[in-house]
């Protein structure tokens, strides 16, 4: 299932609505991961807003759920508006909540994006028997998201590809690994492979704030599909 909730709007069109969260990431005492809060924002958003990009929908409003301070919501707004600057899409309004009652020992922070989608446009259920599959990035988690940045797929690619006429669909990859969006995946599909190999990257770990998608696509595009990725693209070997 997608980490994505349906909602009926007008006859023709769903409201989409997607979310993530961090703890313990930040730059108070007793975070795990020290890191400023506009990259925890950044990060935040990536995840929601490329779940919401992924199924083919709008992004139209964003909500912030601030357990910081009041003193840092700018800056959690800023590292927002970043990732829009970067896909070249224009801001969307933004709203929200901060916890100014009481103080936390540990940051946490909550996104929510809000989109919509043409019911006909919608990118879910079309990867064929047929397909072929990739991984685009790294999984990588904690301090390795920071350390390693070249190894996150740019959200920018990602639309490139979505809008590939190849590509079937594109996964954001979570907490649970590659395998497992890759089983999700094929059972939303009715699709009968036993399994799923790399031989470059750890299909079972975690990819933390979505630093890699999953591909499925015809495999008559794959040459293009890898030149547009570059070192980004990771071939997925399925069992039957």
């Amino acid at each position: 299932m997608r980490d994505v909730i349906f909602l009926p709007n007008v006859s023709d069109e769903y409201l989409v609505i997607a979310a993530d969260n961090s703890a313990g990431v930040g730059e108070k005492d007793f975070d795990v991961v020290q890191v400023d809060y506009e990259t925890v924002a950044y990060f935040g958003l990536r995840v929601a807003l490329s779940e919401c990009l992924a199924v083919g929908a709008t992004p139209i409003a964003l909500v912030i759920q601030n357990f910081i301070g009041d003193e840092e919501w700018d800056r959690l707004k800023k590292g927002c508006c970043k990732i829009f600057s970067e896909c070249d899409m224009e801001p969307i309004p933004i709203t929200g909540s901060t916890e100014s009652n009481f103080s936390m020992v540990q940051s946490a922070v909550g996104i929510i994006v809000i989109g919509k989608v043409k019911k006909d446009e919608m990118k879910i259920k079309r990867t064929t028997k047929d397909a072929k599959f990739a991984c685009i990035g790294r999984p990588l988690v904690g301090e390795e998201v920071i350390k390693n940045k070249e190894e996150i797929a740019p959200l920018s690619l990602i639309q490139k590809l979505l809008d590939h006429k190849s590509v079937y669909e594109i996964v954001p990859v979570g907490s649970k690994g590659i395998q497992f969006e890759w089983n999700e995946l094929c059972q939303e599909n009715g699709l009968n492979h036993s399994m799923i190999v790399s031989k470059r990257i750890d299909i079972k770990k975690s990819a933390g704030p979505a630093t890699c998608f999953l591909l499925s696509y015809d495999p008559a595009g794959e040459k293009d599909i890898a030149a547009i990725a570059g070192r980004h693209f990771y071939r997925l070997y399925t069992g039957d």
